[in-house]
């Protein structure tokens, strides 16, 4: 696995421990990185280069969170976020985000989502993830095109 699918992992697990406990996301960075030691297949400039990306998807999803909700809120018909499974809603806000400010492809990004949800979630939460974002990433090329 790949240092990035590493990252994006942990950025999953670091926004659903937010996103269960509500805890400020300064206090969720900081116990997640104290209870979950560094790969030790990694090397050190590996493990610092996951360490940025994943506190960079963490912290940038929390700051763009309302934006990101209304994005997902949006191309979700009969499905409001508090119903959703926390791992799906998670998978989403974290994909959507890499969709607007990292310059990762999109497909890319779908891709990386869907291996996510299938390994946190389920085989159907990997079908709901990729309707939605082939919904978003549709309709943000649209707007980015106009």
């Amino acid at each position: 696995m790949g240092v990035r699918r590493k990252a994006r992992e942990c950025a999953l697990q670091m926004l659903f421990q937010y996103d269960m406990s509500g805890n400020p996301a300064t206090e969720v960075l900081a116990t997640f990185w104290a209870m979950n030691p560094a790969p030790t297949d990694l090397s050190a400039e590996e493990v610092a280069l996951m360490m940025e990306f994943a506190n960079r998807l963490f912290s940038g999803a929390i700051l763009r969170l309302t934006d990101i909700d209304e994005i997902i809120k949006s191309h979700t018909t009969n499905w409001r976020l508090e119903r959703m499974a926390v791992v799906d809603r998670n998978v989403l806000r974290l994909a959507v985000y890499e969709f607007l400010e990292e310059e990762t492809p999109k497909a890319v990004v779908i891709n990386e989502a869907l291996e996510i949800a299938k390994r946190f979630s389920t085989e159907e939460s990997a079908h709901f993830v990729n309707g939605i974002l082939d919904g978003i990433k549709n309709s943000l090329g649209k707007a980015v095109n106009c």
